[in-house]
């Protein structure tokens, strides 16, 4: 028996992710889903200037439906981006093309990493909206403090969500894009007034284009954390990185905002 047992996710570009599912499929036709009056367009804010977290669910006859959200997880979020959804908070990133037209949305070429998860609550949940996925029908967008998407699905399942503004849009531009390797454990830091500091341990990787390993750098304290992705103590992580510059940080903190786009590879160090 080895010493560490592996799990290992392949890096995935949004170009080569379709190639590396095991199917992808188009959305069948189904008929309309009736909908209420559209709200102007003109005061709706933009699908893609938000990242959206499933806040409620309804079945066709309008009754709450609760099999979506699982208690004590994060709900599942949706992130448009480049005609791409990708829903994410999962054991893996489902994916799809997506087309608007008015109200009408309309999902083809869906797609799936393939990790296991030792959670069979989430990947039941998983199983079930990757069944509801490609049938989603129409969305209605409402302009506010925080702003909602509605979703209506061709069975009459509907989907309250709210938007939280994209790292993009929080920090005013794109990221730079980095592959850090996470150390399984925190080492000991000195990190301003914090006492008895444990702080991450990375070192950045360098891919060519075609995705082999070019480089990888020293191990070095981190000192912060990674927006969208939390530590477990044991895991060894490659993590993908959406780097973000901070406009006026305090004196003490980064300058850089780290934020998670994928997990590339994880692996248990026992």
């Amino acid at each position: 028996m080895n010493k560490q047992q592996r799990t290992t996710i392949h890096s995935i570009s949004a170009l080569a992710l379709a190639a590396l599912m095991s199917a992808c499929t188009s959305a069948p036709s189904q008929p309309a889903v009736p909908m209420p009056p559209t709200i102007a367009q003109q005061s709706a804010p933009d699908l893609a200037s938000y990242d959206w977290n499933l806040t409620a669910a309804f079945d066709a006859q309008g009754k709450p439906d609760v099999r979506w959200l699982l208690p004590g997880r994060e709900p599942l979020q949706l992130h448009f981006e480049d005609q791409r959804l990708s829903v994410r908070k999962l054991c893996n990133v489902l994916g799809a093309h997506f087309g608007t037209q008015g109200n009408d949305i309309q999902l083809t070429q869906t797609m799936s990493t393939k990790r296991a998860c030792v959670d069979q609550a989430l990947m039941q949940l998983e199983d079930r909206v990757a069944t509801l996925l490609p049938t989603m029908k129409r969305y209605q967008l409402r302009a506010g403090a925080t702003p909602e998407l509605q979703l209506w699905f061709a069975d009459g399942t509907r989907w309250q969500l709210a938007g939280q503004p994209t790292p993009q849009t929080q920090y005013g531009g794109p990221g730079e894009r980095i592959f850090l390797e996470v150390a399984p454990q925190r080492v000991a830091c000195s990190h301003g007034v914090m006492k008895d500091a444990q702080c991450l341990r990375v070192r950045e990787i360098r891919y060519a284009d075609n995705g082999v390993k070019q480089s990888v750098g020293d191990w070095q304290p981190f000192y912060g954390e990674i927006q969208g992705w939390q530590h477990e103590r044991g895991m060894r992580n490659v993590l993908r990185i959406n780097r973000y510059p901070v406009k006026n940080p305090p004196a003490d903190a980064s300058a850089y905002a780290y934020v998670l786009d994928m997990v590339v590879e994880s692996e248990r160090v026992k």
